[in-house]
């Protein structure tokens, strides 16, 4: 089991940059495929970025691609997520997930793990 808390959200204004921190608890958390998904006001919560256990491999929703990057530093049990760019459309609630999967996965379901979520609102 792992439980995961979040960090670094706030009000940003458009092309701000924000980087997000996820921190794990338990000592296996190299066993795990991180993955961060975000979900704003009325909509589901969709993929925005997945990292294999090792951080050999990374995945992104084609909406922030060039613009995000995900890592992971399995010696201080944290996962990141570095936001450039910025944009409206990127206001949201944006939550890191464990999965028990080899692969990454892109959708909410197979992810075990969640963390209570940190606010990210980009300004125009």
């Amino acid at each position: 089991q792992v439980q995961l808390v979040e960090f670094g959200g706030g009000l940003v204004q458009a092309g701000d940059s924000l980087r997000l921190s996820c921190a794990a608890s338990g000592r296996t958390f190299s066993s795990y495929t991180m993955g961060w998904f975000r979900q704003a006001p009325g909509k589901e919560r969709e993929f925005v970025a997945g990292i294999s256990r090792s951080g050999g491999g990374t995945y992104y929703a084609d909406s922030v691609k060039g613009r995000f990057t995900i890592s992971r530093d399995n010696a201080k049990n944290t996962v990141y997520l570095q936001m450039n760019s910025l944009k409206p459309e990127d206001t949201a609630g944006y939550y890191c997930g464990a999965a028990s999967t080899i692969s990454v996965p892109t959708t909410s379901q197979r992810y075990a793990y969640w963390g209570q979520g940190t606010q990210v609102t980009v300004s125009s």
